[in-house]
């Protein structure tokens, strides 16, 4: 699990979710703040990268937001660009970033973190999130459609809810008894680490996890908000 990895975070509280798990791992953590929705600004960051270490072999696309107008009946246009600037151009923007150097590496990887909702569509996320995270997967396919022949791998990693704060942004906060239930941030920084593991030989197209306890296949009037 040697090399140089970046985790795109879109703010400091979403850093302080992984930086505790690389430091467990043996690993040295260091933040970079950065507006993901501006590709000139991940491009600086990126080449800031490359200055220091001289390559990247692991990026992780992590940031995601939602707002609570999420419904047809109140959403709006400024809530639906938000989305789509940080949940799906973000992504974009930072393999663009990467994508030189790993080509010149002939080795590289890069998960993308989805959402249930990008396999499966309900009502509670909103169209707008939904839409960002099914074109994140659509994505990472296409990625390894045409990158796979540079020796380059992207996971689309999809989880179920995960106990994190983008959860008071919904009209009817889950619980601390629900959120106990569901996916915590230490799973999905093992599943990552298995991702990034993996010999340059297997590419991990996609994984799709859930809390065993799953709210989307137990409808109550709860988890339907």
């Amino acid at each position: 699990m040697a090399g140089l990895w970046w985790f795109r975070a879109a703010a400091r509280t979403r850093w302080r979710l992984w930086s505790p798990i690389l430091k467990k791992a043996g690993g040295e953590a260091e933040a970079i703040p950065v507006d993901v929705s501006r590709a000139a600004d991940v491009q600086k960051v990126a080449d800031q990268i490359l200055a220091k270490h001289g390559r990247i072999d692991l990026l992780v696309n992590s940031a995601g937001v939602n707002v609570p107008k999420r419904r047809w009946a109140d959403m709006e246009l400024e809530g639906w660009n938000q989305l789509v600037d940080i949940n799906l151009n973000g992504v974009l923007y930072c393999m663009r970033a990467v994508l030189p150097a790993m080509r010149k590496q002939k080795d590289g990887c890069i998960i993308n973190v989805a959402s249930w909702a990008g396999r499966h569509v309900s009502k509670m996320p909103g169209p707008a999130y939904t839409t960002t995270k099914h074109a994140v997967l659509a994505l990472t396919h296409s990625f390894n459609m045409d990158e796979c022949v540079n020796g380059l791998r992207a996971c689309c990693l999809s989880p179920g809810e995960v106990a994190t704060p983008i959860l008071k942004l919904r009209p009817v906060v889950p619980s601390e008894e629900e959120q106990a239930r569901m996916l915590q941030p230490e799973d999905l920084g093992r599943t990552i680490a298995f991702v990034a593991s993996m010999p340059p030989r297997v590419c991990m197209n996609e994984i799709l996890i859930s809390p065993t306890h799953n709210r989307g296949f137990i409808q109550t009037p709860a988890n339907r908000d």
